[in-house]
C-alpha cells in the first residue's frame, strides 16, 4: 500500500515494477528511514539490482520479491499495489534470518 501524497509511488508507476524487500530484525533504523518523506531514501543504503526489473533490493534484507504492476486499486487515502512476483528470493548476508516486525507503533520479534 502507498500514500497518495507519496513522492516514490509516480516514479514506481512509470517503471511498472517494483522489488518488495523483507527487512531483518536487524534493520528497524533502516525502516525508519523509509518511512520519513523527503529526501533521497537510497543514499548510503546498499542495493543491487533484482534479476528482472532492476528494482532495489535492499543489503540485509531477508526476503525478497521483483514485482510487476499488475493492479492497482483505492483504498481511502492509499493506492492498494497489486504486483505479479517475476523473481524471488531469501537472502543470508548480514542476518539470521529474522524478519523485522512492526505492530502498533514498535518493532518486536516472534517468541516461542
Amino acid at each position: 500500500m502507498v500514500a497518495r501524497t507519496s513522492t516514490t509511488w509516480p516514479r514506481i508507476a512509470r517503471a511498472g515494477a517494483f522489488c518488495v524487500n523483507v527487512l531483518g530484525a536487524h534493520q528497524g533504523d533502516l525502516c525508519r528511514g523509509f518511512a520519513v518523506s523527503g529526501g533521497d531514501k537510497f543514499a548510503g543504503v546498499g542495493h543491487t539490482p533484482s534479476p528482472v526489473s532492476g528494482s532495489p533490493r535492499l543489503t540485509g534484507a531477508t526476503a525478497w520479491a521483483d514485482c510487476t504492476i499488475h493492479a492497482v486499486h483505492p483504498g481511502g487515502d492509499h493506492l492498494i499495489v497489486v504486483g505479479r512476483v517475476d523473481a524471488l528470493g531469501t537472502c543470508d548476508d548480514d542476518g539470521d534470518g529474522a524478519p523485522l516486525l512492526f505492530h502498533r507503533g514498535r518493532f518486536g520479534g516472534f517468541t516461542a
